[in-house]
């Protein structure tokens, strides 16, 4: 009998290569915006973005104000006259069409799937996580995905797991177990929800304090012994 039955997986930078479909897609912006790519212009975007995000996890910030800030800001500290909700439909649609997978993620799915439930929760925009997902290759081995905004609460709150576990028949705090790459929002959410995790951490990052780290994996093959 497994110890882990029902895997809680976060998508970007745990299953998904997001960093590959962000630059592809923040390309595609820079089309509209008459706008040179250059890995220069999409960092300066990106220290936007980031803590942006940041101050989502902390519940400071909507997504629906996310989304679209974020364009808002770049562009006005450029002088550039677009429409940020334009950029950020550009944005998201692009994402959307980028189902590429990190190292091994497929092998794990699909074994993993044949003895375990494997279920997807993100805080990712809801219209660009069932998109990605439709179209990879892992769809036929997730049993669901939770997306914060249909949830109305987003990793790392209670709330969130909390209306993830009503929705899993079976599933208990001692039986699951979330995996992701996201201190703020994966493992910190698992802490304020007491259940069990695992930290993909693939570059090796040191250990923060103040945090219940469960597992911890350099590489998603690692998953096979643990649950």
């Amino acid at each position: 009998m497994s110890r882990y039955t029902y895997l809680l997986f976060d998508a970007d930078d745990t299953l998904f290569d997001f960093g590959a479909a962000n630059h592809n897609a923040f390309a595609k912006v820079c089309e509209y915006c008459g706008l040179l790519y250059s890995e220069e212009l999409f960092a300066f975007y990106e220290s936007i973005n980031q803590p942006l995000w940041h101050q989502l996890d902390q519940g400071l910030v909507t997504k629906e104000f996310l989304v679209v800030e974020r364009f808002r800001r770049f562009l006005g500290e450029l002088g550039i006259d677009r429409d940020p909700v334009e950029c950020n439909r550009i944005q998201l649609t692009n994402l959307g069409l980028s189902a590429v997978l990190l190292p091994h993620a497929l092998e794990v799915v699909q074994t993993l799937a044949q003895t375990h439930k494997l279920y997807i929760v993100t805080n990712a925009v809801a219209s660009v996580q069932r998109a990605r997902l439709s179209g990879s290759e892992i769809a036929p081995y997730i049993t669901d995905a939770f997306i914060s905004e249909e949830a109305g609460a987003a990793k790392p709150s209670r709330a969130y797991f909390d209306y993830v576990l009503q929705r899993i028949d079976g599933i208990t705090p001692e039986n699951c177990l979330v995996i992701g790459d996201s201190l703020s929002s994966d493992i910190k959410g698992a802490n304020n929800a007491g259940l069990p995790c695992c930290w993909y951490n693939p570059k090796g990052a040191p250990r923060p304090d103040g945090l219940r780290i469960d597992h911890e994996i350099r590489d998603l093959r690692e998953l096979f012994n643990i649950v």
